[in-house]
């Protein structure tokens, strides 16, 4: 498949990258958008360590401890999640047709289908990635 990402989507991208986009705002809808950037630009394995390279380096310039924000488990998970709507979808024109086409995808919960409260708040998940506990991916 041949997913795109816009102009648009490339100018966020960098906005996280280059620490000009506000940490207040960057919500679970811009996690998921540039989820899917980094996923169609690199793929979902490669993903992982550019997505954490970027929420760390937009933590820190925030003046916020990366140790006390970022949550390993969450963010792989939710990288995962998003590949399996890209692979499982047709092919989209960006980011924001993506997420039109897959708003299942903006429930913050859904991770609790797979995991439960204890294992995925746990410090153990915040520091590297576990496993689902309940339903595997």
């Amino acid at each position: 498949m041949n997913h795109k990402i816009s102009l648009e989507d490339l100018n966020f991208k960098s906005d996280v990258e280059h620490c000009r986009f506000p940490v207040p705002d960057f919500n679970h809808r811009a996690h998921v958008r540039l989820a899917y950037i980094y996923i169609v630009e690199h793929g979902v394995v490669e993903s992982v360590d550019v997505m954490k390279q970027s929420l760390y380096g937009l933590l820190q310039h925030a003046g916020i401890d990366p140790a006390e924000k970022y949550h390993a488990t969450l963010t792989q998970a939710w990288l995962h999640a998003v590949n399996h709507f890209i692979v499982a979808g047709k092919v989209y024109d960006d980011s924001q047709q993506f997420i039109e086409h897959n708003p299942k995808l903006l429930d913050v919960d859904v991770m609790l289908t797979h995991y439960s409260k204890e294992l995925l708040f746990s410090q153990e998940a915040r520091e590297a990635y576990v496993s689902p506990n309940i339903e595997p991916f």
